[in-house]
């Protein structure tokens, strides 16, 4: 059996990688591939596929929006694809969904494409409502851990490999689009998440957003600086200088730093 198989993804590397590894699977023809949720939805609508490869975050319009737009009877056997390797992951596990997390490693893809050509042999592979709505829930909610611990190290690329990183040695955190930079001593790592989402989730007795695009680890503010009346900046134990907000300003002021 050929399953028509549609990528759904907004970035370009991540569904020439997908394309790539699925060219390997015989049974597999890609139909299309579209670079965000409209064009899914457009696309599905009106020509069905077999399989769904679906990107968790996209700008605008999410993986999760799609398949609410969509509809469960409009549903294809779906392949969840996400960057986060925490609360997102944890909830795809318990409600059972295949799901690939990015970059995606082709011996996990030949897993997950066993499981759908399994669920759909034995008429299994759309989800019931009520794996719908829990999945949903379980994915707009931060996973609530015993001790309520903030992330302690993240998961990130670093050439060929991936690496931990420890959350105490992040010296700052820069906004890039829908990614974050984490600067590390002399190195930068990319974090597929932005930078108000991150924020949300570090400790704010160590970490504080001085700025639209900056977060600093408050153990590496060395001075802070007046620049005008609202105007202000940081100065970091390495040296690097951070401009500071009148928000950030005061946040510093509330936490006693200023």
């Amino acid at each position: 059996m050929t399953l028509r198989t549609l990528i759904v993804d907004d970035e370009p590397l991540a569904r020439d990688l997908l394309r790539a590894l699925l060219a390997e699977h015989e049974d597999i023809q890609l139909v299309e591939e579209c670079q965000d949720g409209q064009e899914a939805i457009a696309y599905l609508q009106t020509k069905p596929v077999d399989l769904l490869f679906l990107d968790v975050q996209m700008p605008e319009m999410g993986g999760l929006d799609v398949v609410e737009r969509l509809g469960v009877r409009q549903l294809p056997p779906t392949v969840f694809v996400t960057a986060f390797h925490e609360y997102a992951v944890r909830a795809f596990d318990v409600h059972a969904v295949d799901y690939l997390t990015k970059p995606v490693d082709e011996g996990r893809l030949g897993l997950a494409l066993e499981r759908v050509r399994e669920k759909i042999a034995a008429r299994t592979a759309l989800l019931t409502q009520e794996q719908l709505l829990a999945l949903i829930d379980g994915l707009s909610k931060p996973v609530q851990t015993d001790t309520g611990s903030y992330p302690q190290r993240f998961l990130v690329k670093d050439g060929e490999k991936e690496v931990l990183i420890a959350a105490a040695r992040i010296d700052w955190i820069e906004a890039a689009d829908y990614y974050c930079c984490l600067h590390v001593g002399s190195r930068s790592y990319m974090l597929r998440e932005s930078i108000s989402a991150l924020e949300s989730r570090l400790d704010s007795g160590q970490f504080i957003r001085v700025h639209r695009s900056a977060i600093a680890n408050l153990d590496r503010i060395r001075e802070i600086r007046r620049d005008g009346v609202n105007d202000g900046s940081v100065v970091l134990t390495n040296g690097t200088v951070l401009r500071v907000s009148r928000a950030g300003r005061q946040k510093l002021v509330e936490m006693g730093r200023l």
